[in-house]
């Protein structure tokens, strides 16, 4: 692979000199920039970035690490943080795994936005300690290093239960998310504040992942015995798809028979039938304000730990 020196050694030019051209300094001429430029091309000339990196001290590259890809949650969320990231001339890698976290170690990227709980508190503290750069999506720490921006999932499921118990119903199943979710039992958390006002109605906590099939799998539960008209908080909205899918073979009828809020309001809420009660945000905007508060961070400037609002979008599940 051609480096500068071969370049330089070509156009009988020092070392210096093409590095300038190559990086449109006004140190150069036009001319002797296009010749420079003419010969890197014809030897297939690529730029080191890890010498560049070593140089600047920056790599311009943000990486944003997830549990998990999939589903109708990620896709808003990751182009509010591209927007936000190459508005300032940065790029975003998503990573998830154990051998992804290397990636802040080795400074293959300038920062990192976590939405993952494969990372324990103890390192990305440590990780802080370091000097590295964080924004959390998805728990609470103190460290000036590390800055949260976090989901008011506390008022959200209040008003998911708020909601569902303007029906005359005795019994509230809630599908939880996955063990060690931080969303997930703040909300549960919440829920279980909110109904010890209402002693005479009856809570049943039935464990989730966040994924459609483990609605599905709730569902049969709930209805496998299902004698009385009850209400179903699904701790986010894929999950309450997969009840929906569980009922369409059967005669139990939404919104009359059985009364359900989700929460994120992904697109898909809107198009069942009828349209699905949920808690509401802008994921684009919450994955837009972290890139945002990550960059900040990362020049130094003073940056506050942020919450999303939330509000409730009511539709004919509730």
């Amino acid at each position: 692979m051609a480096g500068i020196k071969d370049i330089a050694k070509e156009a009988g030019v020092s070392i210096s000199t093409v590095s300038y051209a190559l990086n449109g300094s006004p140190k150069v001429t036009e001319e002797t920039r296009s010749r420079i430029m003419k010969i890197a091309n014809r030897l297939s000339y690529v730029p080191n970035a890890a010498a560049r990196m070593l140089k600047v001290k920056e790599t311009k590259i943000i990486g944003v690490f997830l549990a998990d890809y999939g589903g109708y949650f990620y896709g808003p969320l990751l182009r509010g943080m591209r927007q936000a990231l190459n508005d300032k001339g940065y790029e975003l890698i998503a990573c998830s795994g154990v051998q992804s976290h290397r990636l802040l170690l080795e400074k293959v990227i300038d920062g990192g936005i976590i939405l993952d709980q494969a990372f324990s508190d103890e390192e990305l503290l440590d990780y802080a300690e370091k000097n590295y750069k964080m924004v959390v999506m998805d728990r609470e720490l103190q460290h000036n290093n590390i800055k949260g921006v976090l989901l008011d999932n506390n008022g959200g499921a209040k008003l998911a239960i708020k909601e569902l118990l303007k029906n005359d119903v005795k019994k509230v199943y809630v599908v939880t998310g996955p063990e060690g979710s931080y969303d997930s039992s703040k909300r549960i958390e919440s829920v279980r504040e909110e109904l010890a006002n209402y002693p005479e109605i009856e809570l049943i906590e039935i464990g989730g992942n966040f994924m459609k099939d483990s609605g599905e799998l709730a569902a049969q539960q709930i209805f496998s015995n299902y004698n009385e008209s009850s209400a179903i908080f699904c701790l986010n909205d894929e999950m309450a798809m997969g009840i929906y899918n569980y009922l369409q073979d059967t005669d139990y009828k939404v919104g009359k028979d059985v009364f359900i809020v989700g929460f994120d309001n992904i697109e898909l809420s809107q198009y069942v039938s009828p349209r699905l009660s949920t808690v509401s945000y802008s994921t684009f905007d919450w994955g837009s304000l972290a890139a945002k508060n990550l960059l900040k961070l990362i020049s130094n400037e003073v940056v506050e730990n942020k919450k999303i609002e939330v509000s409730l979008t009511i539709g004919g599940s509730s």
